[in-house]
């Protein structure tokens, strides 16, 4: 009998042990099983750190035509060093293009790619044509998941039911059978590519938008809105290219590009397909009549650094996720993807030598879904010393300049944001060394904390001697900046709404293991459309998070004011949500909605404590923005041009028009992206 109870309490313990490990794994992703058969196979701690040096990529040179400045980019399959030698080269795919300078062989005006890609250098008010050319003829590096909506070259379709192939091969043409005994052909072959210009306003026809895809020449095949836009050249394509318009009439920035493919965004910008766009204008190079100086550092004293995640194999090939968090559902999808090293600028942990003077780093987190809260550990050449992390100054945000520089000891960044920064060198001594941290948990914010052997470090500066540089390199750091952003010298926002505002709630549809689809509003993306604002108006969207995640969400062609952040109560919200919308909250029977969701009313009922208004760093223009679990999101969208002009340089209303998503691009990939429309 004794026995028997033993026996019953035990089997009562595990039980209760796998409720409590269900109940975790449903309200945060902080707990997932990772299969062990499906990992990397290089040691992070066995690759040498700080012994790459950074690359700064090169500058695009453009042909002028007419006032245009004309590029050819292509997207080519290569090697390329990004593990310190003597470990292997690694497969990339990446932007190329001619450049001013090869950072690898000195020789200029000669063609040259890289992951990421070279950077398009533009001063406002300068148009550009870009003809984005796809020379991908390989099958796809990572599994491609046809189970998610995704671009479909070869219509497999997303009818598809388990048991699934295992990659590799995965859906190769000929690993998986419909019910009629035939073959679905490949999902790996051929691939389609997009590119996205973030933060651009572009007209949606040069947008990217992620049925625009296209394959290479040898097949030559199209989403349902491709488009080839060019006022030099007829809109009939070129097989395997397309002609993208930039009109750059907005303010100066730190924009980037980056595939943006529908269901193979985060496969794609894994392989490399990212890089920078920097929009410059006149004040950048105005010397000051009294200092002889420029305001902000260039030149060396500048570089664009994008921070992203990845994990290697011992044979120098990157590693993707092979077996889904729930394979019945996905055979390949995880909810997100933490790389296990730190890749800067297409180099694994490097570090860059840096004079006694002022630096500008343009920041871009190019991550699929981690966040960074970035520090700057100063290690000094005497021992005996223990100084604090060092003050930075943020001087813009994603859509341009802040009102004044903002004094930072740490900055947390998400994917797809961006953050201009002056790093003051001046009072380190030669030989000192300062490395950037990570302290941000993955996923954010309430999931592991980066181990500080690892993914907690960054890269390194290493101060040299003096400084060399022109006598017209700042020595001061700006007391204002020329931004375009409304609000009072209190700091108060003068931007108001004309229009009645949109309130829209992050939703997740969890299965055993956890989320097996992610959702804007409960709506697929292949929904009808629901947001529908007008041109010209300014409108405010409430943006509801239930979910454990912070979300970065991202709108395409605007940018917006963050307004405010407030507490909610998320259990009864998320209650009253489900209840309107047909939702069993148990089984997730009703999601993805079939019907216009409905959305609480009267929200007051549900908010806690006051809102919080945003911090100074935010206080700029953005297109991407944090939307933390717990709270709800305000931002203000002015749906005109940001530097205050009543009207676009094109129609916004015309063509395929744009999207909206959060930028975890795992998140994206599976139905956590909505089209919207610009109406007259």
């Amino acid at each position: 009998m004794k026995r028997k109870m033993i026996k019953t309490s035990i089997v009562l313990l595990l039980t209760l042990t796998i409720v409590i490990a269900f109940n975790l794994t449903v309200s945060s992703y902080a707990v997932k099983p990772q299969p062990p058969a499906d990992a990397p196979t290089l040691d992070p701690m066995l690759i040498p750190k700080f012994v790459n040096q950074l690359v700064k990529p090169p500058v695009y040179v453009p042909t002028i035509a007419n006032g245009v400045h004309h590029y050819t980019i292509n997207m080519t399959n290569f090697t390329q060093q990004i593990l310190p030698p003597p470990l292997p080269p690694t497969e990339v795919w990446g932007y190329g293009g001619i450049v001013d300078k090869n950072p690898l062989t000195n020789e200029l005006n000669s063609y040259f790619r890289f992951a990421p890609g070279p950077t398009f250098e533009v001063m406002r008010d300068t148009a550009v044509n870009v003809t984005w050319q796809n020379n991908i003829t390989v099958p796809h590096m990572f599994a491609v998941d046809p189970t998610l909506h995704w671009a479909d070259p070869n219509n497999i379709g997303m009818m598809l039911d388990p048991p699934f192939p295992s990659y590799p091969p995965g859906f190769n043409g000929t690993t998986y059978q419909y019910p009629d005994g035939t073959y679905a052909p490949s999902a790996q072959d051929p691939v389609p590519l997009i590119p996205h210009l973030h933060g651009g306003e572009v007209h949606s026809t040069s947008d990217g938008h992620p049925e625009a895809w296209f394959t290479s020449a040898s097949t030559a095949k199209y989403g349902m809105n491709y488009s080839s836009n060019s006022v030099y050249q007829p809109s009939t394509p070129t097989p395997g290219e397309a002609v993208f318009y930039y009109p750059n009439q907005q303010p100066p920035t730190t924009l980037w590009y980056h595939d943006h493919a529908l269901g193979i965004t985060r496969i794609n910008v894994m392989s490399g397909l990212a890089g920078f766009y920097l929009l410059r204008d006149s004040w950048e190079f105005t010397v000051d009549s009294i200092t002889g100086q420029r305001p902000l550092p260039y030149d060396a004293y500048e570089y664009p650094i994008v921070i992203q995640d990845r994990s290697f194999n011992i044979d120098g090939s990157m590693w993707f996720p092979k077996i889904g968090l729930d394979i019945n559902a996905h055979p390949y999808w995880q909810p997100e993807f933490f790389g296990n090293t730190i890749m800067v600028n297409g180099k694994v942990w490097p570090n860059l030598n840096v004079e006694q003077a002022l630096h500008r780093f343009r920041l871009l987190d190019g991550s699929n879904a981690r966040f960074y809260t970035l520090w700057f550990q100063v290690k000094p050449a005497n021992p005996l010393l223990n100084p604090a992390p060092l003050t930075f100054y943020q001087i813009g945000t994603d859509g341009g300049y802040l009102q004044s520089p903002v004094p930072l000891t740490r900055l947390t960044i998400a994917p797809g944001e961006r953050a201009d920064i002056i790093v003051d060198f001046r009072n380190l001594a030669p030989g000192d060394r300062v490395i950037i941290r990570n302290s941000a948990n993955a996923p954010f914010p309430n999931g592991v904390t980066s181990d500080p052997k690892t993914v907690g470090q960054i890269m390194q500066f290493t101060v040299m001697g003096g400084f060399t540089g022109e006598i017209t390199q700042p020595t001061t750091i700006p007391m204002s900046l020329p931004n375009t952003v409304p609000r009072d010298v209190a700091g108060n926002l003068l931007l108001t709404p004309n229009q009645p505002s949109t309130t829209l709630t992050l939703i997740e549809k969890m299965g055993p293991l956890g989320p097996t689809e992610i959702f804007l509003d409960g709506q697929k993306w292949g929904a009808a459309i629901s947001e529908m604002p007008l041109n010209g108006s300014t409108v405010d969207w409430i943006i509801v998070n239930p979910t454990a995640d912070t979300h970065p969400i991202h709108l395409h062609l605007v940018q917006f004011q963050l307004v405010s952040r407030q507490k909610f109560d998320v259990k009864k919200y998320l209650a009253q949500w489900f209840t309107d919308n047909g939702v069993d909250p148990m089984t997730m029977v009703g999601l993805p909605l079939t019907h216009p969701t409905v959305n609480v009313l009267n929200l007051n009922q549900y908010l806690k404590g006051k809102p919080k208004l945003p911090a100074a760093n935010e206080m700029g223009w953005k297109d991407t923005i944090q939307v933390n679990p717990g709270e709800v999101t305000i931002i203000r969208i002015r749906f005109s041009p940001i530097d205050g002009s009543p009207d676009y340089p094109f129609d916004p209303t015309t063509g395929p028009g744009y999207v909206w998503h959060c930028h975890i691009l795992d998140h994206e990939d599976n139905e956590m992206m909505r089209p919207y429309i610009v109406l007259p």
